[in-house]
């Protein structure tokens, strides 16, 4: 990777202070704030519709924001020289010329950013597009062929930051491994990763640090040890013969939950939820551990999103 835009002393960071979009009366992005640190992956998640796309496009100076600021290594990315040295984007992989083939593309961007052309075939081995792949036209490629080529366009310039806007689109399962470990390999050789997904399960294998954004807020961050602790540890699975006198004992206490038909899941530790029973003289007829706290609580936590408008749509 390139040295560090501000210098050798200083570590790729992404930071998103305060950050607000409005579209008129609609409130897209509601002050927002996190950071992302060299060496980690920071996964960026919430429902179709929460914001992501439109916090991501703020980030590298596609939509302006209403107010706040976003910092990459200290500077707004209109101030970068030659951004594509330092900061690798893949918002949209479709974005490209259709007619022209991959090959293009890449040697396209690698002259405009001033790299020899064999960083090309670099690129291309690294995403595993064939020769015979980069000389098809864009049009051609499939969904996860235009991934990989966005891929390669985001790292083409060897940045130490890196902006991935829901990057597993289109890949299968082998392509989706295989992102994880070019990834992971990329943030342990010291670069600050922000990749974006609705796919809570996609990101948790690979990221460091999550942070869940939901209505245009962010609702929770931290490792996936804190955000099960936020949640009440390990999550349980309920049923009453009264759902509604649970759910009220629930609301009571301000322990929090989610109803899926009979099923209270609730985010408090069984021997907890029955305690709570007693007290309340609520019958329980099923009381067990629920495997997957951390998906319950990203869905409880973003369950009232409002999608977000399509970009263009208000003045």
């Amino acid at each position: 990777m390139q040295p560090p835009l501000l210098g050798a002393d200083s570590d790729p960071m992404i930071s998103v202070e305060h950050v607000t979009k409005s579209y008129g009366p609609y409130t897209a992005v509601n002050d927002v704030s996190f950071e992302a640190a060299a060496g980690e992956i920071t996964g960026f998640l919430g429902p179709n519709g929460a914001g992501k796309s439109t916090t991501m496009r703020i980030m590298v100076g596609l939509t302006p924001a209403t107010s706040g600021r976003v910092t990459l290594n200290g500077r707004e990315y209109h101030d970068i020289p030659n951004p594509g040295r330092h900061v690798g984007i893949l918002l949209d992989a479709s974005a490209q010329h259709a007619g022209r083939t991959g090959r293009e593309i890449l040697t396209i961007g690698a002259m405009t950013m001033g790299l020899p052309s064999a960083r090309v075939d670099e690129m291309l081995a690294t995403v595993g597009l064939t020769e015979s792949e980069s000389r098809r036209r864009l049009r051609d490629y499939s969904l996860g062929m235009k991934q990989r080529l966005g891929i390669a366009h985001a790292l083409l310039g060897d940045p130490e930051m890196l902006i991935l806007d829901e990057p597993a689109n289109g890949l299968d399962p082998a392509g989706i491994r295989w992102m994880r470990g070019l990834l992971r390999g990329y943030a342990d050789r010291g670069g600050s990763v922000v990749l974006s997904s609705h796919l809570l399960h996609e990101v948790e294998l690979v990221a460091d640090r999550m942070i869940l954004i939901g209505n245009g807020r962010i609702v929770a961050s931290g490792d996936r040890a804190e955000l099960l602790r936020l949640g009440g540890g390990a999550a349980t699975v309920a049923r009453a013969d009264d759902p509604v006198a649970l759910t009220t004992a629930l609301d009571a206490e301000r322990i929090a939950h989610r109803t899926e038909g009979q099923l209270v899941h609730v985010f408090a530790p069984p021997v907890e939820v029955g305690r709570l029973a007693v007290r309340h003289q609520v019958a329980l007829v099923e009381l067990r551990a629920q495997q997957d706290g951390l998906e319950d609580l990203f869905l409880t936590l973003t369950e009232s999103d409002a999608r977000e408008p399509l970009e263009g749509a208000h003045s």
